[in-house]
């Protein structure tokens, strides 16, 4: 899903060129780079889509904060955070290099939104980055940094947190939010071909309400929707989203 709005607040670093849109992607399971198929086909095809931006700030679901974290490594490892899969997984790098300046400018935007923002120098990729990122951006050569969520927050903090660093759209850095429109493990049919007709349905509405701009009913979604709260027992990988929204 992507979402493109104006923004009024002016970039404090020279533009990049037109204003980049925000993304959110479904990761999938660390095996999605094994199996192939539509989504890893689809996400083969958006990064020649978007283009090669200055860098890639990656809110990923599996990063996970009390308050808003950024990462400023300057070469972040992979890690490999699952258990149980086949070893080729574990053998995999996204050896990108990271952004130190990048992630100062981020904690400036949200001080002056009023959010503390910690910088962690020691923070790699977790699978919600380099998943899609090694899919998107193969050859590992743009600047790749990571922003946290926080799950005890509601997605309304996410948006305001989204809307803080808006003109980073501006300076040519494209703000990736990872997780998975549907994360309902226990409720996963394995080896099924056919979804569920609440996940279906749930991820039609989500198509829609983002389409349309319904951001007042996306933030309320479990209130809003009769399958929100069995497609998303809990927030976290929905939480992305709200930043790029």
């Amino acid at each position: 899903m992507t979402t493109r709005h104006d923004t009024t607040n002016p970039p404090s670093t020279p533009s990049a060129g037109p204003a980049l849109p925000a993304v959110f992607v479904s990761h999938g399971a660390p095996t999605l780079l094994l199996e192939g198929g539509p989504a890893c086909d689809f996400l083969a095809g958006l990064g020649p889509r978007l283009g090669r931006p200055r860098a890639v700030l990656c809110v990923s679901a599996h990063w996970e904060t009390d308050e808003p974290a950024v990462s400023a490594a300057t070469r972040p490892e992979t890690i490999h955070d699952f258990s149980g899969f086949p070893r080729p997984l574990y053998e995999m790098r996204y050896p990108a290099p990271g952004s130190p300046d990048i992630a100062g400018r981020v904690r400036t935007l949200l001080a002056a939104a009023g959010f503390g923002c910690s910088i962690d120098p020691g923070r790699g990729l977790d699978h919600g980055a380099w998943v899609p990122l090694k899919l998107m951006y193969p050859g590992a050569d743009l600047p790749v940094l990571q922003l946290s969520v926080q799950p005890h927050r509601d997605p309304a903090h996410h948006l305001a947190v989204g809307r803080a660093l808006a003109p980073l759209r501006d300076e040519g850095v494209l703000v990736l939010a990872s997780g998975s429109a549907i994360h309902n493990l226990r409720a996963l049919r394995w080896g099924g071909n056919e979804p569920e007709a609440w996940a279906r349905d749930f991820g039609a509405w989500m198509d829609r309400s983002v389409s349309e701009g319904a951001t007042e009913a996306l933030v309320g979604y479990r209130r809003v929707n009769p399958n929100g709260a069995k497609a998303h027992p809990t927030d976290e990988h929905l939480l992305p989203l709200f930043v790029a929204l």
